[in-house]
């Protein structure tokens, strides 16, 4: 192509490429202190796991060797390379402890060695790490829960002790940031038991006295039906008894449908609970995991609702605990209830058995049915059972190496078995034999030759190597071990772009978007679907992971997609494409951006890997964003369009090209869109040079005006490249603004297939 025929190009508006550009439509979808002791993790140094053991009595065990405990992860032997004891037996401790020097409220203080001639902190009274977090709470067990807490205060606190108080309603409430002043501890729990909570509208007795009145109905239905007058009269009377029967009917149909209302709110309910409640652990988990050594969190809870669509969130927390070597301990504060959950659980059951032996014997209602009243109560009472304290908080605690204390109202003196926890535990490390990082989660047990003891520890983690800008999910491990994989898989087609969009408050804004093709997805019928539609489901996570020059990881963003389709749907799913897109905010730097796609049920992946470069701002000069290759441009309401989305321009919604090639025979141009800022007086006018190269050499070069810049001072500009003047292969299309402050430049690639 000669420089004379680019030379004179149109720069047409990028509205008129809408047809043009059409593709297939996608289916949107404190400072660190050198630790004290090694933390939890796997990759660059051995697992480690602080373990406490119990005798029948419930006191703890110390005087226990490295020949005393055995280590194992899946069921494999594992050599115990180092072995501590963390606290000192009481005969050996000293009377009373020396106050620790003062540190700074957000960190806690290194261990150093002593001066000579000054006594050591006993170790059972060194400083600890404790988060009380108080989850959504009645009056009652707020005070139940407060009492506990004060009674560390009172009796157990230690002077240098670091102690944050945080509270989880509908979002994480930080009511006390870390300190070690007691006064303001005393201020943060007194004011975690007074706060009121949201109230969360789920009455199941009141559902279960609604299903009641409706059997009770159907039951007189029937009745009136088998006792029908025959002989004299019997027109008449059967007149009245059927208008008392339609009218019945009608009743029950209706108490039908408020039952399934009842039932459906408080599904969705009991996820939002979950939700809430895990999302605000899996915060306080991850903030404390730079801290150095073990760290408690103390979880105050009437039950924690764990509903299946919950369950990978809930393991999210169990693995980041694990990570951070947190340890939680979960209190019932609900005491003693006169009724538990158990109980509760039990009467549903009761009642459904009632119903569905009802519906065998020919005489259940309408709305016992496959998809009505009768299969709903199988899901709720399988939450119920979860929504038990010895269940989800059982569970929260044990596999994170601490307890559940339930069944009491005497909370206080219970949580003296926390505090010697804090104080005096044994710590064992070793090295993985399985050096596999394959995203599984591997069990660990730890056993003790003494008998008749009870062991606390952690009871796992997910084989990835560590991780660092963010909680790790449970469906992000099997993504991430293929990056880390000796060679990286690329089962399906996978293309990602990551972009450069230095807005005036966001400079180092970065849009992420991942592409993967919906034939690329594996497609299972769903044995457990009941309405008859064949539905298929499938499982993709989309991982990007955004690495520094050193090859650290500054940011990781993450999808989800659970899908399904009937089975008269499934070829439609499998023709769009699945897209995901995310914001990253990034310092100024050279960043590796790594995608991946892992389809669970194929267990396949693919990887794509890009280069991302976030240029440093430049007090009164123009930034340019990164130069975006158009793949298609999407009209959009005149709400959608108030959207601050980078990639909107005016009415249009871009799609980038991430790399496929404009062919001539289905395409007329090569679309391009750029986004200059920091424009706020362009005297004279602003300028755009655009520049096209091939093999390095100039092919031709056009220079346009560009238009006013807008309130905060923003110029977006669109056009687009003929392709009849290109002939097939690579191109590379330089961009320059300027202005009269300065100029800015960027470039992008970009290939023409016949």
């Amino acid at each position: 192509m000669s420089s004379n025929r680019l030379s004179v190009f149109l720069l047409v508006p990028i509205l008129a490429l809408g047809p043009a550009l059409a593709a297939a439509g996608p289916q949107a979808a404190v400072p660190q202190a050198k630790p004290e002791i090694p933390t939890f993790g796997v990759g660059t140094s051995a697992v480690t796991l602080d373990v406490v053991v119990r005798d029948k009595k419930g006191n703890a065990v110390r005087d226990l060797g490295q020949a005393d405990f055995e280590v194992f992860e899946d069921g494999v032997k594992q050599r115990v390379e180092s072995f501590q004891v963390f606290g000192r037996a009481p005969e050996t401790a000293v009377a009373t402890a020396p106050k620790p020097t003062a540190a700074p409220a957000a960190t806690p203080a290194p261990t150093a060695p002593a001066a000579a001639g000054e006594p050591s902190p006993a170790p059972e009274t060194r400083p600890q790490v404790i988060a009380f977090v108080f989850d959504r709470l009645s009056a009652d067990a707020r005070n139940t829960a407060h009492k506990a807490a004060m009674a560390y205060l009172d009796r157990g606190h230690v002077e240098g002790d670091l102690v944050g108080v945080f509270a989880i309603d509908l979002a994480l409430r930080t009511i006390q940031p870390f300190t070690r002043e007691p006064s303001l501890i005393r201020v943060g729990l007194e004011r975690a038991a007074s706060q009121a909570n949201t109230a969360f509208g789920g009455d199941r007795e009141r559902a279960r006295q609604i299903v009641d009145s409706v059997t009770a109905g159907e039951d007189g239905a029937a009745g009136a039906t088998s006792a029908a007058p025959s002989g004299p009269g019997a027109a008449a009377a059967g007149s009245s008894i059927g208008a008392a029967a339609s009218g019945a009917a009608l009743s029950q149909a209706i108490g039908r449908i408020q039952v399934g209302m009842l039932r459906t709110f408080e599904a969705l309910e009991r996820d939002q609970q979950g939700y809430a409640s895990t999302n605000g652990l899996l915060s306080v988990v991850s903030g404390l995991k730079n801290l150095p050594g073990r760290k408690t969190v103390v979880f105050f809870s009437e039950g924690l609702a764990i509903p299946a669509n919950v369950q990978a969130q809930f393991r999210s927390v169990i693995h980041s605990a694990n990570r951070a070597n947190v340890s939680v301990y979960a209190m019932d504060a609900g005491g003693l209830r006169a009724e538990s959950m158990n109980a509760e659980t039990r009467k549903e059951m009761m009642q459904a058995a009632q119903r569905r032996m009802r519906q065998v014997q020919g005489t259940g209602g309408a709305g016992d049915t496959a998809d009505g009243i009768m299969s709903k109560n199988l899901e709720r009472n399988e939450d119920l059972l979860r929504l038990s304290p010895e269940s989800g908080l059982g569970q929260l605690a044990n596999a994170t190496g601490g307890f559940l204390i339930h069944d009491t109202n005497d909370a206080a003196s219970a949580f003296r078995r926390i505090e010697e926890d804090m104080r005096f535990h044994y710590l064992l490390a070793y090295s993985p034999i399985n050096e596999t990082y394959d995203g599984r989660f591997r069990t660990i047990s730890v056993k003790v030759s003494r008998p008749g003891v009870q062991v606390q520890t952690r009871q796992g983690y997910f084989a990835v190597r560590v991780v660092e800008s963010a909680p790790l999910r449970s469906y992000e491990a099997p993504a991430l071990a293929q990056l880390d994989a000796a060679t990286r898989p690329h089962s399906f087609p996978l293309e990602s772009v990551a972009l450069s969009f230095p807005t005036p408050k966001q400079p180092g804004l970065v849009p992420v978007l991942v592409r993967v093709p919906g034939s690329a997805v594996t497609y299972q019928l769903d044995k457990q679907d009941k309405s008859g539609k064949g539905m298929h489901i499938a499982d993709l996570a989309v991982v990007v992971r955004i690495k520094s020059e050193a090859g650290r990881e500054v940011d990781r963003l993450s999808q989800h997609y659970p899908l399904s389709a009937a089975a008269d749907k499934l070829a439609a799913a499998r023709q769009g494409d699945i897209l995901f897109y995310r914001l990253a905010d990034l310092p100024p730097g050279r960043y590796t951006v790594e995608a991946v796609a892992y389809d669970a049920q194929a267990q396949k992946a693919s990887v794509s890997t890009a280069a991302l470069e976030v240029p440093a701002s430049q007090e009164g000069r123009p930034r340019l964003s990164s130069i975006v290759l158009v793949g298609r441009a999407e009209k959009v309401s005149p709400t959608e369009a108030q959207s601050d989305s980078p990639l909107l321009y005016g009415e249009t919604l871009i799609y980038p090209n991430m790399g496929e090639p404009f062919r001539k025979s289905t395409s007329t141009a090569v679309g391009f869109f750029f986004t200059v800022y920091g424009v706020k007086d362009a005297v004279p006018p602003a300028q755009a040079t655009i520049e096209v190269y091939r093999g390095g050499q100039g092919a031709g070069r056009v220079t346009a005006n560009l238009p006013a810049p807008d309130a905060s001072g923003r110029i977006q500009y669109a056009g687009a490249l003929p392709l009849q003047g290109f002939s097939a292969g690579s191109y590379t299309l330089k961009v320059t603004a300027t202005t009269g402050t300065g100029f800015d430049s960027r470039q992008a690639s970009f290939t023409v297939a016949e």
